[in-house]
């Protein structure tokens, strides 16, 4: 069986919007979600977990802000279970900040927590409206008609026509997509890093992201092609299952259609035994 390395690798994305020296970026992106107006960087201080928590999830950008704990994810494929996984990385943000302010979780007073914001960037080709609200309770096996349960992803589709306004408000952002759809132009005609290396150059000769990607353009490359070479393994996976469900299926038919001839037969010879019995008699 194929094994995704689990190591943490970073993404453009999180080598735009999740390091400290992106503090502007990050700060440019809340901006433009919450239609606020914060003008200093340090207001915010990045919280995003350092190790990945379970098989190869990703958690890009997670940070405090005033009393808000968002936390931001970036996916080039659709996955309808990044609730679970958002509920999964908030409480490891959430123990982490409980065990650094020394909460009492067990005591009779009510702790305060930052409230969680969780948004999914999505810049896939398979077609998605502009938001779209992902709900864990989907994934239960027993529906319920309350809300006593529940944790959600909003999910951004950041391809072209969907949210323009938002890319407007966020050059970083908007920057990024231009990156991103040029590689995808260029990955037409050519093989994924040369259609990498054709789409940072032109970025630099037009002025997109041109100091970052003069200064790591080795990196970007690499990022790119990694996170291609993911996706592609991602739908190999996929068309495997397909493959796997289509064979375990004509294998299913295969052995009902033996046991119904093997009924067939044993029904054909009985009537053949009764004809012999009524002649005899």
């Amino acid at each position: 069986m194929k094994q995704i390395n689990q190591k943490h690798k970073d993404s453009l994305f999180r080598l735009l919007f999740g390091r400290e020296d992106m503090k502007d970026n990050i700060l440019s992106l809340y901006n433009a979600l919450n239609n606020t107006s914060y003008s200093n960087p340090e207001d915010l201080e990045i919280r995003t977990l350092s190790d990945a928590v379970y098989i190869k999830m990703k958690n890009d950008v997670a940070f405090l802000i005033d009393s808000f704990l968002p936390l931001w994810e970036q996916q080039s494929t659709y996955n309808p279970n990044m609730p679970l996984r958002g509920l999964m990385y908030f409480s490891d943000l959430y123990n982490a900040y409980i065990t650094e302010k020394e909460l009492n979780i067990y005591g009779t007073k009510l702790i305060s927590i930052p409230t969680p914001q969780y948004v999914v960037f999505y810049n896939g080709d398979v077609s998605k409206p502009p938001i779209m609200t992902l709900r864990l309770s989907d994934s239960f096996m027993n529906k319920r008609d309350d809300n006593n349960f529940e944790w959600t992803a909003i999910m951004y589709n950041l391809n072209k026509g969907q949210n323009d306004e938002l890319l407007l408000k966020c050059k970083p952002l908007s920057d990024y997509m231009t990156l991103v759809n040029y590689v995808k132009y260029y990955k037409k005609e050519h093989t994924i890093k040369e259609a990498t290396d054709k789409a940072v150059t032109r970025c630099i000769n037009e002025n997109i992201l041109k100091d970052i990607l003069l200064k790591n353009r080795a990196e970007v490359m690499n990022m790119v092609i990694t996170e291609f070479n993911e996706e592609v393994f991602v739908k190999g996976i996929r068309e495997e299952g397909r493959e796997e469900g289509r064979k375990e299926g004509r294998e299913e038919g295969r052995k009902e259609r033996e046991a119904l001839e093997a009924e067939n037969q044993m029904l054909k010879k009985e009537l053949e035994e009764l004809k012999l019995s009524i002649n005899k008699s």
